[in-house]
């Protein structure tokens, strides 16, 4: 009987280890961190041009320009003026909800002194507010 017992231990920790390693071990290679402007500028050099990261920040408000590959813009660290910025040119559609004065997180790598990207994620919060219907009816 008391082998069974320590045959039944055994094995539920051998599972537990196994279960742990596969649970935490993979853990930081899932995690998806990203530069702020002041970071990026700060760590440039450790980024060469074509090296691929995420740049998160604000968009600045009257600096969106299409253009025929996508957009043109640029990237604060603050929403307050003269945070530490960068001149991105994104590739595509822009996000669904991409509007100035919102968070964005993009991807992709410094070519020259722009940040050339191509995927783009919009941070917001959620508390919607739909849109005015500009009557008074519910």
């Amino acid at each position: 009987m008391k082998r069974y017992r320590l045959l039944a231990f055994s094995g539920v920790g051998v599972v537990a280890i196994l279960a742990g390693l596969l649970f935490f071990g993979n853990l930081n290679d899932n995690l998806v961190y990203y530069l702020t402007p002041q970071e990026a500028l700060d760590e440039r050099a450790d980024f060469p041009d074509g090296r691929r990261f995420q740049l998160g920040g604000f968009v600045e408000k009257d600096t969106v320009v299409r253009t025929p590959e996508g957009l043109r813009f640029v990237v604060a660290s603050g929403a307050e003026p003269g945070s530490p910025s960068v001149t991105v040119e994104h590739h595509g559609a822009p996000a669904q909800l991409f509007q100035a004065g919102i968070g964005v997180v993009l991807e992709g790598s410094w070519q020259g002194r722009e940040f050339v990207s191509d995927t783009m994620k919009v941070k917001h919060d959620e508390n919607y507010q739909p849109p005015d219907s500009g009557g008074d009816t519910p």
